[in-house]
């Protein structure tokens, strides 16, 4: 007990510099989120469909090869004819992650269980200096 009386601010910063190293991954797990270069795997290994919630004219600038539009909007109504194979994964894109992220919760009602955002979305995207096509 007199090491710990002696010792407690030494306890304290020990145990400071252990809930900062624990943060990162504590703080993202309630996230779903996947990668630039993590979606570039699903894609290659499990052939994902990309789809992008964002509007006509921003998917218009710019969007991951092969992506699908589907406006956020109007996503309940159009994405089970647009991805009728609801057991492969599916990576959902906006320009930042936001639109996407609520509309993987419209996915996973629908029954796209492997639905997952593009981390950082399209701005992931470009910084990781993968392909985008412009329509």
């Amino acid at each position: 007990m007199k090491f710990l009386v002696d010792n407690w601010m030494l306890i304290l910063v020990a145990f400071a510099s252990g809930a900062m190293l624990v943060w990162p991954a504590v703080n993202r797990g309630g996230r779903s989120g996947v990668s630039a270069n993590g979606a570039v795997m699903l894609m290659n290994r499990e052939k994902a469909q990309v789809v992008d919630v964002c509007e006509v004219d921003e998917f218009a600038q710019g969007h991951i090869v092969g992506a699908r539009n589907i406006p956020l909007g109007q996503l309940e109504q159009r994405l089970p004819e647009v991805v009728k194979n609801k057991t492969v994964p599916l990576i959902l894109v906006c320009a930042s992650g936001a639109r996407a992220g609520r509309a993987v919760a419209s996915a996973k009602a629908l029954g796209y269980d492997k639905a997952v955002v593009l981390a950082g979305g399209m701005t992931a995207w470009k910084e990781a200096n993968l392909p985008v096509e412009k329509a």
